[in-house]
């Protein structure tokens, strides 16, 4: 395992965490954990507030690409679609490479990017549909942390699986006990979430030997 920021082209969201936190109850929280229209598209309160193609993922895809020596004809999922952004973007800058993406959202899946229309499946990370050791490369991005701990482990079992050396995935975490008061007020949808030496300890037990990055809010 190690740790690498591939997402560190990504340009950083501006996040006003005091509106978030005074708007956010338990309603809001139920509603941004199903996933849907109100998650992605509707008001910011419950979750990105719209989430629309914009080409900022590329720079992350060549990254991604250049990381895993990936070339035309691998085969590469992206657990957590979203929209399919990602997939699209990793198909833009390595043409042949074949990408495919899975979530758990149906309402992101029916909005996606018309170039990745049949290449997203519905599907949740711990019963991930495919054979073992069916993909080159095996992503996941901001989704792990949205299930508890006991599913988490079991997620990272199904990416080991399916990519035995090549993967990567990115956690809600924080190096500080300030972060992690920032990252409470913001977040609604992560179910489990640890300073990176718990986390790290989640992949041990997992078995996972991918890379890794976090998400903190500060």
């Amino acid at each position: 395992m190690a740790e690498v920021d591939l997402l560190r082209s990504l340009p950083r969201t501006q996040r006003n965490v005091q509106k978030r936190a005074e708007g956010k109850d338990e309603t809001v929280v139920a509603i941004a954990r199903q996933f849907g229209q109100m998650y992605w598209d509707g008001p910011r309160q419950y979750g990105y507030g719209g989430y629309r193609y914009d080409g900022r993922w590329r720079a992350v895809a060549r990254d991604i690409i250049a990381h895993f020596s990936l070339r035309p004809e691998m085969r590469v999922l992206d657990v957590g679609c979203g929209k399919g952004f990602l997939v699209k973007d990793l198909m833009l800058e390595c043409p042949g490479l074949q990408a495919f993406g899975l979530d758990v959202s149906t309402y992101a899946l029916m909005h996606c990017e018309k170039e990745v229309v049949g290449r997203l499946h519905l599907g949740s990370a711990e019963a991930l549909p495919f054979p073992d050791r069916s993909f080159d490369c095996v992503l996941s991005i901001n989704t792990i942390h949205n299930l508890p701990r006991p599913r988490a482990i079991q997620a990272m079992r199904e990416i080991q699986r399916l990519s035995e050396e090549r993967a990567f995935v990115q956690v809600d975490s924080y190096r500080t006990p300030q972060q992690k008061e920032i990252f409470e007020s913001w977040v609604l949808t992560a179910e489990f979430h640890d300073y990176p030496e718990g986390w790290l300890k989640l992949f041990r037990e997992s078995g996972y030997t991918g890379d890794y990055y976090w998400t903190i809010i500060d």
